[in-house]
């Protein structure tokens, strides 16, 4: 594997750091800035709007530029809203800080997926991916209890901080070990090449132009491929978001635990998404699938028994090697659906950022009506419509009839 994809991992790692950086501050913040904690995790979601929502128009922006030229465009729009944030005189100032920096990260993932993409022969795209997205699950690992130790010995501004020099770091290596890459064909317009393994679509447009990308969007099946995908990672956050008070509330653990037990959950994402990232290239339907039918028992499961520690802890572990680990096998599918464009990756990584949104939300909808056990029920409801929405996908892998036919399902975009 280049030495530039592990390098595009320490980006999206600095990227998720950020993201989930409100969460283990929120009393600090709340205190300083002289409101709620309800309104500080305002600027949770603030984030993952802005990433869905402004993430396409922030790649869009860049899309004429090389690769690394066009990350280091974001790096720049990140660090400055890093730096908003830990120099924010109130909380207006680091709701806007919140909104460049989900925004700038929105376009980050997409290019530098689309770049991981690039870097190997198209058999490797998968793996390429899945080490990539490494960064997002050692983030989620190690990104929060970090940040919130730095700002619980230094206050919170001083984890902003810490990430904004994390960026500097970061983007300084991306200007110097980065392979100078041209532009992509579809920032280019159609003079460009295309890249190899993109392929093209059923009117024989390559899927690496400017209109090749442009059609892709109007296939229906790269549509239901990213909408799968929310509901994939919608699942699991209906029920990552509440682990706390439910292990707390429900399965009576101590809350000095938790922390433990969530560095354990991010440990279970860090071994699946290797796994999974082996996989992607030649079984990401058969990965996916496998993976929401666990997710589902696992979700069930720790709906049915959250009141006892150990089946609620063994499924939790399930839940973290199953759950958002299917990653690499969602980015490979759609990207042999509308090629590996950084819009297409893009705009599938707003779908993904969508699924946070929704998880989360209806898990919370959930508590309120029902109870803490809602968001597992919700999180298995979730799954199961995920599942139920890969069987098109399925089928047409069986029609292949052959592993040659299969190669050719899979390069004319069907799964």
């Amino acid at each position: 594997m280049p030495p530039a994809v592990p390098l595009l991992a320490l980006g999206l790692f600095t990227m998720v750091t950020s993201e989930f950086l409100v969460g283990g501050l929120m009393p600090q913040m709340a205190e300083d800035l002289g409101t709620s904690v309800t309104r500080i995790g305002h600027l949770i979601t603030a984030f993952a709007l802005a990433m869905a929502l402004g993430g396409p128009a922030a790649a869009l922006a860049v899309r004429r530029l090389r690769p690394d030229r066009a990350l280091l465009a974001l790096f720049a729009v990140f660090l400055l809203g890093n730096a908003l944030a830990a120099l924010a005189w109130s909380y207006p100032a680091v709701f806007v800080a919140r909104v460049l920096t989900g925004a700038a990260a929105g376009g980050f993932f997409g290019v530098a997926v689309s770049t991981a993409s690039r870097l190997v022969p198209a058999h490797l795209r998968g793996r390429a991916v899945g080490t990539a997205l490494q960064g997002v699950m050692v983030g989620t690992l190690l990104g929060l209890p970090l940040s919130t130790l730095l700002g619980g010995w230094l206050g919170w501004r001083a984890a902003f901080a810490a990430v904004g020099v994390l960026t500097v770091a970061v983007a300084a290596a991306t200007a110097r070990y980065l392979p100078r890459l041209e532009p992509t064909a579809a920032g280019r317009g159609h003079g460009g090449g295309v890249d190899a393994g993109d392929g093209v679509d059923g009117a024989g447009i390559a899927k690496g132009t400017g209109a090749g990308e442009a059609a892709a969007f109007r296939d229906p099946r790269l549509w239901a491929a990213m909408a799968t995908s929310t509901l994939i990672i919608g699942a699991t956050f209906s029920a990552f978001s509440y682990f706390t008070p439910i292990l707390t509330e429900v399965t009576g653990l101590p809350r000095e635990l938790v922390p433990l037990l969530l560095f354990g959950y991010g440990a279970a994402t860090v071994a699946g998404t290797a796994v999974v990232g082996r996989l992607a290239s030649s079984h990401a339907v058969a990965a996916i699938v496998a993976g929401l039918a666990l997710n589902t028992v696992f979700l069930t499961g720790f709906a049915l028994f959250a009141a006892s520690p150990v089946p609620a802890l063994i499924a939790m572990a399930g839940i973290g090697l199953v759950g958002i680990t299917l990653n690499p096998a969602m980015v490979t599918r759609v990207q042999r659906v509308g090629g590996a464009g950084t819009m297409v990756n893009t705009a599938h990584s707003s779908f993904i950022t969508l699924g946070v949104v929704v998880g989360s939300w209806a898990g919370g909808e959930g508590i309120a009506a029902f109870g803490l056990r809602a968001p597992l029920w919700i999180g298995a409801a979730l799954a199961l419509l995920a599942l139920l929405a890969m069987a098109p996908a399925v089928l047409a892998s069986r029609r292949s009839g052959s592993p040659a036919g299969a190669a050719a399902v899979s390069a004319s975009g069907q799964i």
